[in-house]
């Protein structure tokens, strides 16, 4: 498992402007990436998450068509991103009841000459900016935090896993 670390930023160049990295030389591969991240909230809106019952309809499954959509915007979004033709997206949710909160992991795929990181936590963001945006009406106070990259694969790199504080594995 390669945990090499650039010495530079990638997204200057020499006089310290920013640009699009150039891609153009590097190989396709299959490359993934996996993010994750949590939205807490208060006891009523989670049981209103948990049993169906938010007036706007199926908040669960409304985020995780957003994480999708998300996904594919990536580029629009992150000024010097590549736009991505990915392969596959899957978003999951996990409803913990001890913490009242419901956390998102996306995986993204693609064959191509840059990785998906990008895409994986713009789909996190996004499908839990919808949880936020379906419940507010009763719940202001929720928070998202813990939006991180857990893995991605491929690439020159190579493979990363975070560690279990959520810093790169030694």
């Amino acid at each position: 498992m390669s945990q090499t670390t650039p010495t530079t930023l990638t997204h200057f160049d020499a006089a310290g402007q920013a640009h699009m990295v150039d891609v153009g030389g590097k190989a396709e591969t299959r490359r993934v990436a996996v993010a994750t991240g949590r939205i807490l909230m208060q006891p009523g809106t989670f049981d209103m998450i948990r049993t169906g019952g938010a007036k706007k309809g199926d908040v669960i499954g409304i985020a995780r068509i957003a994480a999708i959509q998300g996904s594919k915007r990536t580029s629009e979004l992150i000024p010097l991103c590549h736009p991505v033709a990915l392969t596959r997206v899957a978003a999951e949710f996990e409803l913990d009841a001890a913490a009242y909160a419901v956390r998102c992991t996306v995986t993204a795929e693609t064959v191509g000459r840059t990785g998906v990181e990008m895409e994986a936590l713009t789909a996190v963001g996004v499908a839990l900016l919808t949880i936020y945006d379906m419940c507010k009406a009763v719940d202001r106070g929720m928070r998202i935090e813990g939006v991180q990259l857990l893995e991605k694969q491929g690439g020159k790199s190579g493979h990363w896993v975070a560690g279990a504080d959520g810093r790169p594995a030694a």
